[in-house]
């Protein structure tokens, strides 16, 4: 990788290709990428002066990128191998490697953490970054959101040899990783386009913890249920929310609208944390955070300050407005569970308020894996509004639309509606409490959403 002085990503607007990204374009290499759909990153990537093109045509790429020798092409799996662009670059004898790939090579003499799971590793990752940052241990990280502390998604030390990694699981990624420390959240199967079985979606995270240095630790979700392939030499802990495991938290209440709970670990109590993003389901990916910190060293002082000082993640279960009429949230849960937990996170902080979400389903695939499972959750709510699904990387599947979710869920209030129709139905109704989810490019309603809502005063 150190022979290369040029990088072309392809997908160079996904959340972890931009770290990625940002971090050869902070080492003053030359930096350019494709993506398909303009977005808030790849603006902010033109602004630190990373070219990019929208264009799939090999013409699009800027001439110095065309140079085998000297340019690495970085690329993301969901990039179909007949993207014009990558053909060019495998026809043509160019150095093509995987995101994952790249981040090994980038950590490999650091003591990367490696936060795994199919939800909460985004939040649990910037927790712990953000844990690391506060205090003498410090650490770089390449994360999978924006964190809000900081306004990236990639924190630079040279201070530290600590580097903290989101693991995505995702067309097997993680497997490309070296974990000195491992976090797994959750091993909900997903990505089944991938696996085609959950039993095959396990045994990948299995092999995730066989990758894990001697000397190293594995720090597990208690009741995650894995066959774990631990080299010798590699300490294992558990953490739950409210049960006892090696990591806890006991107490856990709502106090005038702060979140507040006591952490306990092997040797130690932290009483009365104060939670900086007061939903329930940051409890346990908390108390995943600051067990990984506590056993990097970093004080009983330094935890509490830095949980409580965590503002969260971009996208992230987000309040965009909150008046006295209307509250407005956004979040980017995509999966069944998430769901769930985003829209019990709600009833807790606001129980006497009416909840209406929006829900843009995310890939042909999940739809058509987890229909009962999307519906069932998205009953909880007292009000449903059903946009189209969002495609992404995905052709349509024949007989697969947002219907096989609306015709299963069982609220009587409940809409279907295209992206076209949703600002002027949005502008006819009045809302108590209002939650937009999923992610596709809902996130882009965002804004207007907003906008409109203020008006309502």
């Amino acid at each position: 990788m150190q022979k290369f002085t040029k990088y072309y990503f392809i997908g160079i607007g996904g959340i972890g290709m931009s770290a990625v990204a940002r971090y050869f374009n902070s080492k003053g290499m030359k930096v350019a990428g494709y993506d398909r759909v303009q977005s808030i990153i790849t603006k902010e990537l033109a602004d630190e002066n990373i070219a990019i093109v929208y264009d799939d045509a090999l013409s699009a790429v800027p001439q110095q990128f065309l140079d085998a020798k000297n340019t690495l092409i970085i690329r993301t799996p969901a990039v179909p191998s007949s993207h014009p662009q990558l053909k060019y670059f495998e026809e043509n004898n160019f150095t093509i490697k995987k995101r994952s790939e790249i981040l090994n090579e980038i950590t490999a003499n650091s003591k990367a953490i490696c936060v795994a799971g199919t939800h909460g590793k985004t939040t649990t990752s910037t927790m712990i970054a953000h844990l690391l940052q506060q205090s003498p241990v410090q650490c770089s990280a390449f994360l999978g959101g924006i964190a809000n502390n900081y306004g990236t998604n990639l924190l630079l030390s040279n201070e530290s040899n600590y580097v903290v990694v989101e693991a995505d699981e995702y067309d097997r990624s993680f497997h490309n990783l070296s974990p000195y420390f491992a976090v797994i959240t959750s091993a909900d199967p997903d990505h089944l386009d991938i696996y085609g079985t959950a039993k095959k979606y396990y045994q990948a995270f299995e092999i995730f913890t066989s990758l894990i240095k001697s000397g190293g630790a594995l720090l597990m979700r208690k009741n995650v249920n894995l066959n774990l392939q631990l080299k010798k030499g590699v300490k294992f802990y558990t953490y739950s929310m409210n049960e006892k495991a090696d990591f806890f938290a006991e107490n856990i209440r709502f106090e005038k609208g702060e979140l507040l709970f006591d952490f306990v670990a092997p040797t130690d109590r932290i009483a009365d944390v104060r939670l900086g993003v007061p939903i329930k389901i940051n409890v346990e990916n908390a108390v995943a955070a600051m067990a990984v910190a506590w056993l990097l060293g970093v004080t009983k002082d330094e935890l509490r300050t830095g949980i409580s000082s965590f503002s969260g993640i971009y996208r992230r279960f987000n309040i965009v407005l909150k008046e006295k009429k209307t509250v407005f949230i956004d979040d980017y849960a995509h999966h069944p569970e998430e769901i769930r937990a985003s829209i019990a996170s709600i009833k807790q902080l606001f129980p006497e308020k009416r909840v209406t979400g929006i829900f843009q389903p995310h890939l042909y695939s999940r739809t058509r894996d987890f229909a009962p499972e999307f519906a069932n959750a998205l009953s909880l709510l007292d009000e449903l509004i059903l946009l189209d699904i969002y495609p992404a990387r995905e052709e349509p599947i024949e007989g697969v639309s947002s219907k096989i979710i609306f015709d299963k869920v069982s609220i009587e209030n409940k809409i279907l509606c295209s992206k076209d129709e949703l600002l002027p139905l949005l502008e006819k109704r009045n809302f108590q409490v209002l939650i937009t989810l999923g992610a596709g490019d809902i996130e882009y309603f965002v804004p207007k959403i907003r906008e409109i809502l203020k008006k309502k005063k």
